[in-house]
């Protein structure tokens, strides 16, 4: 029986993550790059930065006949032999860098121009950077440095070429203006790399966080729907079986509240799971709220529970989340009054006040278990709902007995106008 009263008590994709070329393609191919990435060997870019270097070179030594040594073979050899370790340079970084740059530390103490031997060096420092092994590339770049330096400014005397002068320290500015901008520019590349990679992890845990979310609710409401029928349908089914010889009419009864029960179940599992479906397609039935609690009053009736429904307040329009907890949270608790209470009677109250909503639910007792009132998923769910809101629930027994449920969920002021 219901009783009404009014008072006061109561942006495109890749703008995720980088620009498009930095992570392109399909997630299918990006995994594999990922796999493979380190195994795969840079022919075609090494190609083309020894063939710059080899005619690079030849240009650059037209200019400094007077200088440096001619290049002969044992100089094509080392320009060759920097491009070929850079091969190595995914697989193998910290050797290709030391090896790199003991090829051009042999290549300037041997008197040979310079030139765009310069180019392989920086390649070979970037790629240990971008990599990770940062102390690896500036130590080898730093011991080139100090090694030039002898060269150029010690050693010269007792290298080729002949009668050959010290080197300008003005010179040495240059290079070391050189050196620092290949630091600073692998060291750039390789923190944007690290923000992609973090924000890629970032976005991959809130897809986890978002499944496992989305796998609670469905959980939680596969519970509560199936919880509910179970048990009304439960009841039905021993009341039918007691009385099957002895009053028919009676069984007869028993087996109808069994099959619209059954039958409303099924209606609301396959709800449910429609959520599983094609994401955007839109909902095939709306989510039940408040405005079923007749319903919900009657399949109680069914299962021999008798439910007073009292309304306290102003009624306010709820949200749909708002709704639907709130007809969740009442379901339960009278699925916990039917399972696990001696009681044939409950009480739901519901008051509405200014921007809260407050739901209790009573039964006499006793409880016929261990579980009085519930103790397992129906409550942890019931909380869940409730917290998700920003509300309350309290559950427990009464001290006078019996069995009580309060839940209090906020109603935001768009939600009751």
């Amino acid at each position: 029986m219901e009783q009404q009263h009014t008072g006061d008590h109561g942006g495109p994709p890749w703008s995720r993550g980088g620009p498009p070329w930095s992570r392109g393609g399909p997630p299918w191919r990006r995994a594999f790059e990922d796999r493979h990435d380190s195994a795969r060997v840079p022919w075609l870019s090494t190609l083309a930065l020894a063939v710059f270097v080899m005619v690079g070179t030849g240009f650059a030594a037209e200019g400094q006949q007077d200088t440096r040594e001619p290049l002969d073979v044992f100089a094509r050899v080392l320009l060759l032999a920097g491009p070929a370790l850079l091969l190595l340079r995914k697989r193998y970084p910290v050797a290709t860098v030391f090896g790199v740059c003991a090829v051009a530390f042999v290549y300037f103490a041997a008197g040979y121009p310079y030139g765009p031997v310069f180019l392989t060096i920086a390649v070979a420092c970037f790629a240990a950077i971008v990599a990770g092994h940062r102390r690896a590339a500036w130590w080898a770049i730093g011991l080139l440095w100090a090694g030039h330096l002898l060269i150029a400014h010690w050693l010269y005397r007792y290298l080729p070429p002949g009668g050959d002068d010290a080197a300008p320290w003005g010179q040495e500015v240059f290079i070391t203006a050189w050196v620092i901008a290949i630091v600073a520019a692998s060291e750039l590349v390789r923190v944007r790399r690290e923000v992609w990679a973090r924000e890629r992890a970032e976005r991959a845990a809130a897809e986890r966080r978002r499944a496992d979310e989305e796998r609670l609710r469905i959980a939680r409401e596969l519970h509560d729907v199936l919880a509910h029928s179970i048990s009304v349908i439960n009841v039905q089914a021993g009341v039918g079986l007691a009385l099957l010889d002895s009053d028919p009419e009676q069984a007869r009864s028993a087996l109808t509240t069994i099959k619209a029960a059954s039958k409303e179940a099924l209606g609301e599992v396959r709800q449910v799971l429609d959520t599983l479906r094609t994401p955007g397609d839109a909902p095939r039935a709306p989510a039940p709220g408040l405005d079923r609690l007749p319903e919900l009053v009657e399949q109680a009736a069914g299962a021999g529970l008798t439910v007073d429904v009292e309304r306290v307040g102003e009624p306010a329009a709820l949200a749909p989340g708002t709704d639907l907890a709130a007809f969740r949270i009442v379901q339960e608790a009278l699925t916990n009054v039917v399972r696990h209470s001696g009681s044939r009677t409950a009480r739901v109250r519901i008051a509405y006040s200014p921007g809260r909503l407050a739901l209790q639910i009573d039964d006499e007792g006793p409880a016929t278990g261990s579980d009085a009132g519930g103790s397992g998923n129906g409550l942890i769910g019931m909380r869940e709902r409730a917290g998700a809101l920003g509300g309350t629930i309290e559950a427990g027994p009464r001290p006078d007995g019996g069995f009580r449920v309060l839940a209090d969920l906020p109603v935001q002021a768009k939600e009751s106008q």
